[in-house]
């Protein structure tokens, strides 16, 4: 059963993170209507690997599939509005990033390297060292990521791109950039400070028994 008051707060701290981090979405962040010409050593990539591309304000995750394709979760206004192809699968612009966070709609699409990263310097398997995890076999890493193409809901809290990346390459979807951010979440800036509540039923996360979402399109 759901629990209303906890659904709020999560939608109150959502809201507030994307108003404080609004910078990350103007500057610098994948899908400007402009073309960047930087070349990366994509042979130095192997399938299954954990592409990063830090940010000012945050850090953006992909898997890399082979063949100059790059598997990511990109929120999407656009997703919702239209089934036309030709429309969704072009690169996405802030515009659509910013309306697809607030809508909560989002896809787990392929690009190009050169789209994914959009002129930034690429880590790759850089969460394997700061987490201190193992990974799973790179083929299992690609395939998980294969098998969630496709629309998702989006939270900045529950479900993100970093969530993404870690259960596919760790089997265990965590964040700990939302976790950091959340943290930074003052009483001063948030109000009364509120624990922060368990993941509402209403934003599913990508778990070892992924629930695919459908969402009703008009």
């Amino acid at each position: 059963m759901k629990n209303p008051m906890l659904e709020a707060v999560s939608l109150v701290l959502e809201k507030l993170l994307l108003i404080s981090n609004f910078k990350l979405f103007s500057s610098g962040a994948p899908g400007e209507d402009k073309a960047r010409n930087t070349f990366y050593e994509i042979n130095s990539f192997l399938r299954g690997d954990v592409l990063e591309v830090p940010r000012t304000h945050l850090t953006h995750y992909g898997i890399y599939l082979g063949d100059n394709r790059v598997a990511h979760m990109m929120p999407d206004i656009l997703l919702a509005l239209t089934d036309d192809k030709e429309l969704t699968q072009k690169v996405v612009s802030n515009k659509r990033l910013i309306l697809g966070v607030i809508g909560r709609v989002a896809s787990i699409r392929v690009d190009t390297v050169e789209d994914f990263a959009y002129g930034a310097d690429i880590l790759v398997n850089h969460l394997d060292r700061s987490l201190k995890k193992k990974a799973l076999l790179n083929e299992e890493v690609a395939r998980r990521a294969e098998k969630l193409l496709g629309m998702t809901p989006y939270s900045l809290l529950w479900n993100n791109c970093e969530h993404f990346v870690t259960y596919c390459r760790f089997g265990t979807a965590i964040s700990p950039q939302a976790d950091k951010d959340i943290s930074k979440c003052t009483v001063k800036e948030c109000g009364n400070a509120v624990p922060l509540p368990a993941m509402p039923e209403s934003c599913p996360v990508i778990a070892a028994e992924v629930i695919r979402v459908s969402i009703q399109r008009s």
